[in-house]
């Protein structure tokens, strides 16, 4: 039986019961969120590690993409911006390598990643075609599935599946005046074999068979966007809602089979789409967990976009969604390094949290209070460590002269908390 099958026939798993304690919630609770598949805890059967619970009621999540390209395939270079994740404390990793060994880059990955591992398999069979100097639009249903399972066997936790790229939907696609047709790297290879093979999608054609994989490994569903919008222009267009109705059909199914499942957003969208775009894949999609790339609010910032990527994932997190993966600065430019990593999760981990205070989570709020209750002090030392970056929080500090330590060089003698408290003594 799978997680959700469990929870559906009222049992509550030890995993279930873990997620409960790091959230501060009872079992019960989390157990009648799985099996409504509000909530989804991504740990495939070969792996342990402390879960993490994504979804409705729980506090908002935050993943972090590494991996290689063809022109930088360095497993050291990959492990180190894997430490930065997590010592920066994200709550997943995303392997989206594209660059040599992929197997064996996965292999190292996993054994050095105590946090879920997604993956897009799709990256795999099409890139492998090319090695073989094969054209990748000669991939079939067999090859798909073959690297699916190879992946899930060797312990992948949650994988993104373009399932919605139906065949009517690329029609409707090529056929529009989107301003920029399609930014995802599997939505585009899917996208490419349909129109050359004027076929459907194996992976929306065959989804049954994807959820039998996923059964068997407890593999949990993240269904990809591969028609999200890749500019603010483009977004909550037609082919992008299409898309999102597809999905919703298909969580459905996925719940029936008790397969977890989740539903991948945007994007690129404007901040007063954001909560529109929120309540959309909540309704369509049955309340599933929806985790948001971003959003990026704006197309003109490279070099900024883990501030454009915070400023809409705050938004979109306090309107409900649930899993924010994180944009660095690198986005749009280059290969993300080790530092581009850590700012990276650290402005995803700011949105989060900003997203839970909205949401109204206990636990939140009185992380805020104490840091409040030290500033009014003017303890210096509980602030620098109640700071979610003290590394570089007390490296700021340390240019205060020491004949100032009191006070900060802002205000110096004129320090307002200081006076308040100079007259109530």
């Amino acid at each position: 039986m799978t997680l959700m099958a469990d929870c559906k026939a009222g049992k509550i798993p030890e995993i279930v019961k873990l997620v409960a304690e790091s959230e501060g919630v009872s079992p019960e609770f989390v157990r009648g969120q799985v099996a409504s598949g509000r909530v989804v805890i991504p740990r495939n059967k070969n792996r342990s590690f402390d879960p993490i619970g994504i979804g409705q009621g729980l506090s908002t999540k935050v993943n972090a993409n590494l991996g290689t390209s063809r022109d930088k395939a360095d497993i050291e270079f990959e492990l180190a911006k894997l430490k930065a994740a997590l010592e920066a404390k994200t709550d997943a990793v995303m392997d989206l390598s594209t660059g040599g060994d992929l197997s064996a880059i996965r292999k190292v990955i996993l054994d050095a990643c105590p946090v879920p591992l997604g993956t897009v398999p799709i990256y795999e069979t099409a890139i492998r075609m090319v090695e073989n100097q094969l054209p990748m639009v000669n991939m079939n249903s067999e090859s798909i599935f073959s690297t699916i399972e190879d992946q899930a066997r060797m312990g992948v936790d949650f994988i993104t599946v373009h399932c919605g790229v139906t065949r009517n939907l690329v029609r409707m696609l090529l056929e529009g005046d989107r301003l920029m047709e399609v930014v995802s790297r599997g939505g585009s290879f899917l996208i490419e074999w349909v129109h050359y093979n004027q076929a459907e999608n194996p992976l929306y054609e065959h989804y049954d068979r994807l959820l039998e994989l996923a059964r068997e490994y407890e593999l949990t569903l993240s269904l990809g966007d591969g028609l999200r919008p890749g500019t603010i222009i483009d977004a909550t267009d037609k082919p992008q809602i299409q898309e999102l109705v597809t999905l919703g059909e298909l969580v459905e199914r996925a719940r029936k089979a008790d397969v977890q499942s989740m539903v991948e957003g945007p994007g690129h969208i404007p901040v007063n789409q954001i909560e529109t775009n929120v309540r959309l894949e909540k309704s369509l999609c049955k309340d599933a967990p929806f985790y948001v790339l971003g959003p990026i609010v704006t197309d003109i910032a490279p070099g900024y976009d883990h501030i454009t990527s915070a400023i809409g994932g705050a938004l979109a997190g306090s309107f409900g969604a649930d899993f924010l993966c994180y944009v660095t600065r690198a986005e749009h430019l280059c290969l993300p390094d080790r530092e581009s990593v850590w700012e990276g999760v650290m402005a995803a981990r700011i949105a989060a949290h900003a997203a839970d205070l909205a949401k109204g989570f206990n636990k939140a709020w009185e992380w805020d209070r104490q840091m409040s209750k030290a500033r009014k002090k003017l303890d210096w030392e509980k602030m620098l460590s109640l700071a979610i970056d003290p590394e570089l929080a007390r490296k700021t500090r340390a240019t205060i002269p020491p004949e100032k330590e009191e006070v900060c060089t802002m205000c110096g003698e004129f320090c307002a908390l200081k006076k308040i408290g100079e007259i109530k003594a």
